[in-house]
């Protein structure tokens, strides 16, 4: 489930994950897989300051073309792309099945399908150029934020990891974040 999250550009925006079967992610009309955001992320940790990286995502211009992700969840309003993201991978009937599922870039090839008639992709910076504002395109946050998003998905959001068990990707981006370069990044786990 996506979180409202503080910018400093745009106000409170939604961050997360959407659907517990894919690893996408989304930030208010951006969305990205979870592999992608880990790598990235390292990659900046790893540099000194200032320190940026070029970001394939997907943009959704149209608000009314991202759709409704309540209505999704509970079955009643299939609209946009997370409607047909939810058509193909439902909510989960028991609650209890309501966890991130840690494979979740098994579907990454139906999400690019479902996200590609609603989408734009483009190319966008992730970077930090400044001691406390962390910019990912046009969107920029506090260090506080900033690692405030980077244990989220750690935690595999909300309703966090199936079983407690990560993927890959963020045990390796935490590998990797445990020998932070960029003074920007140290004491994200605090």
């Amino acid at each position: 489930m996506p979180l409202s999250f503080e910018s400093r550009s745009h106000g409170p925006v939604a961050f997360g994950f959407f659907n517990i079967e894919s690893d996408m992610l989304l930030l208010d009309r951006l969305f990205f897989f979870c592999e992608d955001f880990c790598t990235w992320t390292a990659a900046l940790a790893e540099q000194e300051s200032p320190a940026f990286v070029n970001c394939k995502v997907f943009i959704i211009q149209n608000p009314q073309d991202i759709g409704d992700l309540m209505g999704a969840i509970h079955g009643i309003r299939f609209t946009g792309f997370i409607g047909r993201v939810y058509e193909r991978f439902p909510f989960p009937a028991v609650p209890s099945e309501f966890r991130q599922n840690p494979a979740g870039d098994r579907t990454r090839q139906k999400m690019q399908e479902l996200i590609a008639p609603f989408s734009e992709p483009q190319t966008i910076q992730m970077g930090v150029d400044d001691p406390d504002e962390f910019r990912f395109g046009s969107y920029k946050f506090t260090k506080p934020v900033c690692h405030e998003l980077i244990r989220y998905v750690l935690e595999g959001g909300y309703p966090r990891w199936k079983n407690n068990t990560p993927p890959a990707c963020v045990t390796a981006m935490t590998d990797r974040l445990t020998r932070v370069k960029n003074p920007f990044f140290a004491g994200v786990f605090s």
